[in-house]
């Protein structure tokens, strides 16, 4: 069954200052997720980028707020990736922050000089990662790489050539080279051409476009079983159509024994149906698109994770911005989910929606974030960062009348369902 979230309790938590929040993906070369990229931006206090385009690190305030209230959640089971400056370095973060979990990116580092030398080997050998960020104005790289494990690279506007030029200096120290804001598939395979070790960037969720795109066999099986809920079909034929795929029978059992569904040992199709109801089957089986053959890809995966996030999120900000209507949450997260499905059948959106008859509200979001679901689902984008998307986000949220701080809870609850969901399919 589905979960609803009373915001009035988020108001009791002191933080420090008013910040956005975005969780962003880092995948290694075969795109398996293998860290979350944290990035912080107190609201309205300081420009998104600074003079030379690179992102501002996020402060100390709000980096402690993060680890008092909901790291863990942010987190789920996988490591993080956090940039700080100087001003951060030196302050007293670091009897928070756990030195196993992190990867610290540093940012506007000074000369490296006797002093910051001596506070970084201190904190390697309290257990502290880190990486410099690097462009061709960073000075003093060289004093720092007998303390840093690794080196980012912001590609954006950089040619092959000086990409080329920095991964060769680097390689030779055998330093890990992850590459930053890589945002489509030519950039992708540029970057890994060149030998680069991860990539942070949203280049997974560009569409693959492609003429006679055909659906796999437990896709279509699902998009029949979505077919027959709609035309409101007998239990039997349901579970009669589910049966039949031995693939989505199982995934379906396994969802349904995971915490983000029930709590109770479900043993069989017929109990599962029982126990979701046709609203929860059908939001699983939307789920369950971006998973095939009992599992996901190392490259499905990432892009489910997105998906399944945007649609939490969404459901919680229909939940919050039009309490008691559950229906209007059910949709938005329906949304939340389709609005990847062109990436994952590699077909423009306006085809798909040709094949799932919806409501004009909905087509209307999909192809024109357009209209109230269109306005939760500019939310959800914006919220992943990116690009500097602040002044959008800040008017967004004024007009849904929703703060700083019941945005950051909202994504604190979307990613912890969404992790769940994603070990489901392991």
């Amino acid at each position: 069954m589905s979960v609803s979230v009373t915001f009035s309790s988020t108001h009791r938590i002191a933080f420090a200052s008013d910040f956005f929040m975005a969780r962003r993906p880092v995948v290694d070369r075969s795109r398996k997720l293998t860290a979350h990229e944290l990035l912080f931006r107190e609201a309205g206090s300081r420009p998104a980028l600074d003079a030379s385009g690179e992102e501002v690190p996020a402060s100390a305030s709000a980096i402690a707020d993060v680890i008092k209230y909901g790291m863990t959640r942010v987190l789920g089971d996988l490591p993080g990736m956090l940039c700080i400056d100087s001003i951060a370095l030196a302050s007293d973060i670091f009897t928070l922050l756990p030195a196993d979990r992190f990867t610290l990116v540093l940012t506007e580092m000074p000369a490296a000089g006797a002093e910051l030398r001596e506070q970084l080997a201190a904190l390697r050998q309290r257990g502290y990662r880190f990486a410099l960020a690097v462009s061709s104005q960073t000075q003093g790289i060289g004093e720092m790489l007998d303390l840093i494990d690794g080196v980012r690279i912001d590609i954006t506007g950089r040619s092959a050539g000086e990409l080329s030029r920095f991964c060769a200096g680097f390689r030779i120290h055998r330093k890990k080279l992850l590459a930053e804001r890589v945002e489509t598939l030519d950039q992708y395979s540029l970057c890994a051409g060149l030998g680069f070790d991860a990539f942070q960037g949203y280049f997974f969720t560009e569409p693959h476009l492609q003429g006679g795109a055909r659906l796999s066999p437990t896709q279509t099986a699902i998009m029949e079983l979505l077919d027959l809920l709609a035309s409101d079909a007998p239990d039997a034929a349901i579970e009669h159509r589910i049966k039949s795929d031995i693939a989505l029978g199982l995934n379906l059992l396994r969802l349904a024994n995971t915490p983000a569904v029930s709590t109770l040992r479900i043993d069989s199709l017929r109990q599962a149906l029982m126990v979701l109801g046709r609203n929860q089957l059908q939001r699983w089986l939307q789920v369950m698109l971006y998973a095939d053959h009992g599992g996901m890809a190392a490259g499905a995966e990432v892009l489910a994770r997105q998906a399944t996030t945007r649609g939490r999120l969404m459901e919680l900000l229909a939940q919050k911005t039009r309490p008691g209507n559950r229906s209007l949450a059910d949709t938005a997260f329906t949304i939340g989910i389709m609005s990847l499905m062109d990436t994952l059948f590699s077909m423009p959106m306006a085809e798909i929606l040709e094949q799932i008859p919806v409501a004009d509200d909905v087509s209307d979001a999909l192809l024109r974030r357009e209209g109230y679901f269109g306005r939760l689902l500019e939310v959800a984008e914006c919220a992943e960062w990116r690009q500097a998307d602040e002044p959008r986000l800040c008017a967004l949220l004024g007009e849904l009348q929703v703060s700083c701080k019941d945005l950051y809870v909202m994504q604190l609850l979307a990613f912890e369902w969404s992790d769940q969901v994603a070990a489901s399919f392991r």
